[in-house]
C-alpha cells in the first residue's frame, strides 16, 4: 500500500524526532512539530495505520513509536532520491557556471592589462573552510562501498571504500543515518577526535568503515581542486627597460606560463592576509616566492563569491609601477566581482 502524503509527513516527523532525541515519539509531539494542523486523535489513527503497515513499532505498551527497519529504509531511499536529483542539478549548474566564469575571467585580465599596461593574472575560485552538506553511501558489492560526498560549495566527490568484512543493505542504511545525523553542517575542524570516537562506538563492528568515511570526508572538504589561472599582458613587460632585458623578460614570460607556480605563489603570499582597509596586498621583489619575480612588484586582491569560494587577481610590473592606478583598478574590479558573483549566487535557481 502506497503511503498518503499525510502518512508520509507523519512518518518523516517520527523519524526525524527519534533521530534527535532517541526517545519513542508520541502523537502529541508530532502535533507540535508538523504543519499538518491535525488533532492528536487523528495523528494516533495515522500512527496506528503506519504501525500496521510495518513502518513504525511500539517498543513498550503505552509508549510512543520508533521507526522500524522498513521505516528507515523508506526514509533513506527518499533522502537518496532527493539528493541524487540535487547532485545532478548541481553538476549541470556548475558546468554552465564554469563555462560562463571562464569567459568572464579571461575578459577581466585582458581589460586589466589594457588599463594598467602591466602583466595580469586571475585565479578561478576555489573553496575555503567548506562544510559537509551530505554523505551518501551505496554498496558497489558486499566488500566495497561508494561514498558520494557533497560540501556546501556544491563540490561533489566520489570515493571507493574497501571493506574488511561484508556489509548488507540494512547495515549501510544505518551507517548512512548515523553519519548524516552527526556530521552534516560541520567543517573538518569541527569533526573532533571525541566525535569520531563516539561515531565509532555507535557504529559497533563497522567502526573501521567510519574511519575510512571520515578520511574521505576530510579529503572532500579540505582538498583543493585544480585551480585555473588566466593571464594577459605578458608582452607589456617589454615596455619597461629594467624588465626588458632578453634574459629577464624570457624568465618572466615563462613564469607567467607556469600556472602551478603562479597558484603556489599567490597562495603563499595570501597567507599573510589582505590589507584590512583595501583587501589588497603589495609584494616587492625579494619577498616574492618566484625567483623570476625578484625585480618586480606584485599587487594582489582576493574576491569572494560567498559560501567559502574565493579567488585572487594579481598585477605584475616593475617596482616603479603606478601603484595608485593599480590599486584603484583592483579596488573597482574586486568590488565588481564580489557584486557580480554574489548576485549570481543569490539568484536564481538551478
Amino acid at each position: 500500500m502506497e503511503l498518503s502524503e499525510r502518512k508520509q509527513k507523519i512518518l518523516d516527523a517520527i523519524i526525524r524526532t527519534y533521530l534527535e532525541t532517541g526517545e519513542p515519539v508520541g502523537s502529541r509531539t508530532i502535533s507540535k512539530y508538523t504543519d499538518l494542523n491535525l488533532s492528536s486523535a487523528t495523528i494516533r489513527n495515522e500512527m496506528a495505520d503506519l504501525e500496521e503497515m510495518g513502518y513504525i513499532v511500539q517498543p513498550h505498551t503505552s509508549a510512543g513509536r520508533i521507526p522500524s527497519d522498513k521505516g528507515y529504509r523508506l526514509y533513506v531511499d527518499e533522502i537518496i532520491r532527493t539528493k541524487d536529483q540535487e547532485v545532478s542539478q548541481i553538476k549541470d549548474v556548475m558546468i554552465r557556471k564554469t563555462d560562463q566564469m571562464e569567459k568572464m575571467l579571461k575578459q577581466i585580465v585582458k581589460v586589466l592589462a589594457s588599463n594598467t599596461n602591466y602583466a595580469t593574472m586571475i585565479t578561478g575560485p576555489s573553496l575555503h573552510s567548506a562544510k559537509l552538506k551530505f554523505i551518501q553511501l551505496s554498496r558497489v558489492h558486499e566488500m566495497q562501498l561508494l561514498a558520494v560526498i557533497v560540501n556546501d560549495g556544491n563540490i561533489v566527490r566520489n570515493q571507493i571504500i574497501d571493506l574488511d568484512e561484508p556489509m548488507d543493505e540494512e547495515q549501510v542504511l544505518r551507517l548512512n543515518l548515523l553519519l548524516n545525523t552527526r556530521l552534516n553542517g560541520l567543517t573538518i575542524d569541527e569533526i573532533s577526535l571525541g566525535l569520531i570516537t563516539k561515531l565509532k562506538e555507535e557504529a559497533g563492528i563497522h567502526s573501521d568503515v567510519v574511519s575510512s568515511v571520515i578520511d574521505a570526508v576530510a579529503e572532500a572538504i579540505s582538498a583543493d581542486d585544480e585551480v585555473p589561472v588566466y593571464t594577459s599582458g605578458a608582452t607589456n613587460i617589454f615596455k619597461y627597460p629594467e624588465l626588458a632585458d632578453p634574459g629577464k623578460a624570457s624568465e618572466l614570460i615563462s613564469a607567467l606560463e607556469d600556472k602551478n607556480s603562479l597558484v603556489d605563489m599567490l597562495r603563499e603570499e595570501q597567507r599573510e592576509g589582505d590589507d584590512p582597509g583595501t583587501g589588497i596586498q603589495v609584494y616587492l621583489g625579494g619577498k616574492s616566492q618566484m625567483e623570476s619575480m625578484k625585480d618586480c612588484a606584485v599587487v594582489t586582491a582576493t574576491y569572494d563569491l560567498g559560501n567559502g569560494m574565493k579567488g585572487t587577481v594579481g598585477i605584475i610590473g616593475p617596482k616603479r609601477m603606478d601603484y595608485e592606478n593599480v590599486v584603484d583598478n583592483l579596488k573597482v574590479l574586486k568590488k565588481e566581482l564580489d557584486t557580480i558573483f554574489n548576485d549570481k549566487g543569490k539568484d536564481k535557481s538551478p
